[in-house]
């Protein structure tokens, strides 16, 4: 299935149906009068966090999500059908933007969660609420009310525990590989990585999802090589997990790029917590290993651990780094919950 994190959609809600003008002629029957019934309500529009969806491509071949216009009134004080409403299931984590795709109208970051993007229009009164002592026979009726159009952008941000960070070829994907049952492309060329994975992986009974996103390059925050818009997937993570090229022979600016593409994105990233990782330590002997540890903590990183994602040695002690901050996330969010919880009153 294809990724798609960005789309436009057009949305309108049902018209209100027409009151209804009306007369009961019955023969035999003594008194008369009005007996229009009102319209129905238009069907509304509303999105919904759902359960097996990780992309927005569903919203690529439809992008007009019309409800249904509410029946007009019938005699013998009749009211008509209301509209179906209808529902665009999307991924959990998917923001709602207006228009001009800066204003967030709803972020949809629980299952099952609801909002509503266009309410019905209301239905029209028939003549029968026209009656009056001095007009017993009222030959007006009100139109329903027009639905309600609307251009919405959705844009989604996975959920996961942990976001990998690094430049092209850092070795991301094979660390992922090597960690979980994901199998994403790997190759010996920059940027085999276009969009976003996803892969679970576990360590000591705690199991926790890794997101890893395309590379980062100099400049990525003004659009060069894929840009930084993919970095919107690793936003709602507890932990940022950067890999560095121990091979590389430009260790500490590769480093500080990505440093700084961090701090230029804003949304907190730079403020997160991060594991920096030396990678790819196979083939670096242990002087080489020192030595490019001390540089890197030199220029500012923290507790640099060592990996080999292809070798698999030292990959279980960065995943046991990882845990306690995705665990002190969950805890936080857990006691978030319950404090709604108790305020709640009936």
């Amino acid at each position: 299935m294809k990724f798609l994190d960005l789309c436009k959609v057009y949305v309108r809600s049902g018209a209100g149906g027409n009151g209804c003008i009306s007369f009961r002629r019955e023969k035999y029957v003594e008194f008369g009068g009005p007996d229009g019934g009102d319209g129905g309500t238009g069907g509304s529009v509303w999105a919904e966090a759902v359960d097996g969806l990780n992309t927005l491509i569903d919203f690529r071949y439809q992008q007009h999500w019309f409800a249904q216009n509410g029946q007009g009134g019938m005699g013998r004080a009749r009211t008509g059908k209301d509209g179906s409403d209808i529902v665009l299931r999307v991924p959990v984590g998917t923001e709602i933007l207006d228009e001009d795709q800066e204003t967030v109208l709803a972020d949809l970051t629980t299952l099952g969660e609801r909002v509503l993007l266009a309410k019905g229009g209301n239905g029209g009164w028939g003549n029968l609420h026209f009656k009056t002592s001095t007009n017993q026979a009222p030959r007006r009726a009100n139109p329903g009310q027009e639905g309600v159009e609307r251009t919405l952008w959705l844009r989604l941000k996975l959920i996961a525990d942990v976001g990998l960070v690094g430049l092209p070829n850092a070795g991301k994907s094979t660390f992922l590989a090597a960690t979980s049952n994901a199998r994403p492309k790997i190759a010996d060329y920059p940027f085999t990585t276009l969009h976003p994975n996803l892969g679970v992986v576990a360590v000591d009974n705690t199991e926790f999802v890794v997101a890893d996103i395309p590379g980062l390059i100099e400049g990525a925050h003004e659009g060069r090589g894929l840009g930084d818009i993919f970095l919107g997937h690793v936003e709602r993570s507890a932990v940022l997990l950067h890999l560095v090229d121990g091979t590389s022979g430009t260790l500490i600016e590769d480093w500080q790029t990505i440093c700084d593409e961090l701090s230029a994105y804003g949304e907190g990233l730079a403020e997160k917590p991060r594991v920096t990782v030396l990678n790819k330590i196979d083939a670096l002997d242990a002087e080489e290993r020192a030595f490019l540890r001390d540089e890197l903590q030199a220029a500012g990183a923290r507790d640099v651990l060592f990996m080999s994602g292809a070798s698999g040695e030292g990959v279980t002690e960065v995943l046991r780094a990882l845990r306690p901050h995705v665990e002190a996330r969950r805890a936080a969010d857990r006691a978030t919950g319950e404090e709604e919880d108790s305020a709640w009153q009936p």
